[in-house]
């Protein structure tokens, strides 16, 4: 098996250590003061990838109340040498325990989300297989970097690409995003089984963001096949860096 990390890009932003006293509630994590966007989730969505591939040493680094504060601990002192602008945070965990982090400052006008400012949905020519590795976050993420390249993406585009699962023609995932489509009266983003079972759910990463919403009742899980996609209909992308993001389903690409 190639050698791999588990991985998870969650949002430093200073401006969360307000968050308690401006009168929020239901925030979760960020009810405490906390410069990270739901860390406790990130670390969650980590711990149950290590828990599965049995990696003790990972385990015990970030498991409990005192794996979290360790966590919070090691990402505070990282964080010592940002600037004092929200940052793109991504955090590597590997099989030894070994913790790695790097951070950017978001680009300008990708601080928070504008209603106006929409994001493009593609939809990938060609279907990828769930796994393990689709299932949870890795750096083995050839499948996200294909499906990107074939929409010819660049970072900085407003644009996402949405998967699909190649053995039941449902919607997996966005390649950096969670997607979630109008149905019947209510939002719904792609079904996600709680422990990897191979073909079971549309194959896709249960999100930090995704999590949030599913808690709160923004959002129930519901399969949408790509058949089913209308071009010009409205979608919804999250991600733990981002947040919630307003986009619109563009069908220049078919499945083939």
């Amino acid at each position: 098996m190639d050698e791999f990390k588990l991985f998870t890009t969650l949002r430093y932003d200073p401006a969360l250590l307000a968050a308690p006293g401006q009168g929020f509630t239901n925030l979760g994590w960020n009810q405490r003061p906390s410069p990270f966007y739901i860390l406790d989730y990130h670390r969650d969505r980590m711990l149950q990838a290590a828990t599965h591939w049995r990696w003790e040493a990972a385990v015990k680094l970030i498991s409990g109340e005192e794996g979290l504060r360790r966590l919070e601990e090691y990402l505070r002192t990282a964080a010592s040498s940002f600037s004092d602008v929200p940052h793109r945070v991504k955090v590597t965990l590997g099989r030894d325990g070994q913790l790695d982090v790097h951070g950017d400052p978001f680009n300008h006008g990708e601080k928070v989300a504008i209603r106006g400012a929409e994001w493009q949905v593609l939809v990938d020519s060609k279907s990828t297989e769930g796994s393990e590795y689709t299932h949870f976050k890795t750096t083995k993420r050839h499948v996200y970097d294909d499906a990107r390249n074939r929409v010819e993406l660049r970072p900085t585009d407003m644009k996402e690409v949405l998967l699909v699962n190649a053995t039941n023609g449902q919607v997996m995932e966005a390649s950096l995003t969670t997607p979630y489509f109008w149905r019947s009266g209510r939002w719904v983003t792609p079904p996600i089984p709680k422990d990897f079972v191979q073909g079971e759910g549309s194959g896709g990463n249960k999100g930090t963001s995704r999590r949030w919403a599913l808690e709160r009742g923004l959002a129930i899980e519901e399969p949408t096949l790509a058949a089913d996609l209308v071009d010009g209909e409205e979608c919804w992308l999250s991600n733990g860096a981002r947040g919630f993001m307003p986009g619109r389903v563009k069908l220049s690409e078919l499945l083939k």
